[in-house]
């Protein structure tokens, strides 16, 4: 069985964050790993509050997790403070370290980035301070998955047209170093469509997906979900593009089958 690790904000509700990451990557028939970088107290209405976990902690949980066991893919999402994200990138170095039986540099592992900002309810998941971090760990992401107010604030580009997105996407590319980026139009009005733009020697392709707004309210935990199931796609193997396409059906079709749990919220069924 593959390996997926996430770095992630944990969610007590389970909806969203660390726990539905590993809930995913179970569904998608990959070992779930996780090291935590922030607790949360919410509920399906919104976040109370966010307490960060200790930088050296995290720093310390991971090195000695990639030293003795190493994902196939990997998967970032909160970060909550600018030390934990320049301490999620110190440990990651690990992963290019030779493992021990070995003296060949080992492959690239694939990682995911969900460069979280804000909870629905407009609560702040990561510091101000640490969004040049964020931006600087895009050099490591196959993919980075964010949703266009993320792509609009990361950036500076105005959204609201196709341009503006596609203007987006090449600054995570581009700019930033991503492999890939996937710009979310959840947020637009009428059907969603998401942008994939592919780095492709010095030029960058864009490809545009659709899909049908499925009817029902709001739903808990979409972006974790995506992000995490294609890195568990990656870490079976597939091509991104592949991976792509496969996580969007897999939460396309987790949002028609939606229960109620709590009183404010649906949540994705895998």
């Amino acid at each position: 069985m593959p390996v997926a690790l996430t770095i992630a904000g944990s969610d007590p509700t389970g909806g969203a964050g660390l726990q539905a990451d590993v809930q995913v990557f179970r569904s998608l028939g990959v070992h779930g790993a996780g090291v935590v970088t922030a607790l949360t107290v919410q509920d399906t209405a919104k976040v109370h509050q966010v307490l960060p976990s200790f930088p050296s902690v995290v720093l310390e949980q991971l090195r000695v997790l990639l030293r003795d066991m190493r994902p196939d893919a990997v998967k970032i999402g909160m970060l909550a403070t600018d030390d934990i994200a320049l301490n999620v990138e110190l440990a990651l170095e690990t992963l290019d370290a030779p493992l021990p039986d070995s003296v060949a540099r080992p492959p690239r592992v694939p990682i995911v980035i969900d460069p979280v900002l804000a909870a629905s309810d407009g609560t702040e998941l990561i510091e101000r301070r640490a969004w040049a971090r964020l931006q600087d760990l895009m050099r490591r992401a196959a993919v980075a998955t964010p949703n266009l107010p993320e792509a609009a604030a990361l950036t500076g580009c105005d959204v609201s047209s196709e341009e503006g997105v596609q203007a987006a996407a090449t600054v995570f590319v581009s700019d930033y170093g991503a492999g890939a980026a996937l710009v979310k139009g959840g947020h637009a009005d009428g059907p969603p469509r998401d942008l994939l733009a592919l780095r492709q020697g010095a030029t960058v392709v864009f490809e545009w997906q659709g899909g049908e707004r499925i009817p029902g309210g709001r739903i808990h935990g979409t972006g974790c979900a995506l992000s995490s199931a294609i890195a568990a796609r990656l870490a079976h193997g597939d091509e991104l593009r592949i991976a792509v396409a496969a996580a969007r059906d897999f939460v396309r079709q987790a949002i028609a089958r939606a229960e109620a749990f709590g009183k404010q919220a649906r949540f994705l069924a895998y």
